[in-house]
């Protein structure tokens, strides 16, 4: 079942817990979460953001860090210390994660050209999937335009490798910076979709607010249906995107509005 959500990245940057309460008073029931700072880990921090979803009866199946420009160093040098350094540190984020009940990661990844090989990248990631697993997480590459995951060939290479272990954040306007469709992911990568960042795009911009721009977004969401992909689908815009925060709340409508007509054709 497909759920419409917010990110707080949309606010960035005013600080994550009043990005928060602005979503939360705005009637937006399902957000993704993105810390911008290591304190924002801490355990306290995390238990006032869990008291805030519970107090406003909001879910949060997903969750960004901050850190993803160090996943290159972290996770795809050639030095292994690091490896269990960086395994070590992202602990801090599968607690967190499920201190807020999210179960989906999002990984940008290696910097493109900066990996020898699909094996090698999969073998990495498979140790941060394995080491989420434990944490009852799904890490789930996210298509970057600037990294290795920004190729759909990439991405059906890294699905062989990984097997049942593969899932992917499908971004539609890192897809358009990519020179790839956003409906051949979802073709390609089916069910193993486990959360989508959407916006709109046009010769006005790649990243709009959705009515904004060209995107049909109403044949995109049953493309993920048909392709019964089961996730958030997150609408997440840069702040010198939009105007005000009216217009994460009429994205928000939008995405609920069509998930719910579109289910119920097929009930």
């Amino acid at each position: 079942m497909l759920r419409a959500g917010v990110s707080t990245a949309c606010l960035y940057p005013k600080l994550l817990e009043d990005s928060l309460y602005d979503l939360a008073v705005s009637g937006i029931s399902c957000v993704e979460i993105m810390t911008n700072s290591d304190s924002e880990l801490n355990r306290a921090f995390i238990c006032a953001l869990r008291d805030m979803l519970t107090r406003f009866d909001i879910s949060c199946p997903s969750f960004h860090t901050h850190t993803g420009a160090l996943e290159t160093m972290l996770f795809f040098s050639e030095y292994p210390r690091r490896l269990r350094d960086g395994l070590e540190a992202y602990k801090r984020y599968f607690e967190a994660m499920n201190l807020l009940g999210a179960e989906v990661y999002v990984f940008h990844g290696a910097k493109a050209g900066s990996v020898s090989s699909v094996p090698f990248y999969a073998e990495r990631l498979g140790e941060l999937v394995r080491l989420g697993q434990r944490f009852g997480i799904t890490v789930a590459q996210e298509n970057v335009c600037y990294c290795e995951s920004g190729s759909l060939r990439f991405l059906k290479a890294l699905a062989a490798e990984l097997g049942d272990d593969a899932h992917f954040v499908v971004d539609t306007k890192q897809a358009v910076r990519s020179k790839e469709n956003p409906f051949d992911l979802v073709r390609a990568l089916g069910s193993r979709i486990a959360c989508v960042h959407i916006s709109d795009h046009s010769e006005l911009g790649d990243c709009l607010p959705l009515g904004k721009g060209r995107f049909a977004v109403r044949a995109f969401l049953k493309a993920l249906i048909d392709a019964q992909a089961d996730c958030p689908v997150m609408l997440e815009l840069y702040r010198g995107g939009f105007d005000s925060i009216t217009d994460l709340v009429s994205g928000f409508h939008t995405l609920e509005a069509g998930i719910h007509s579109l289910s119920a054709a097929q009930t």
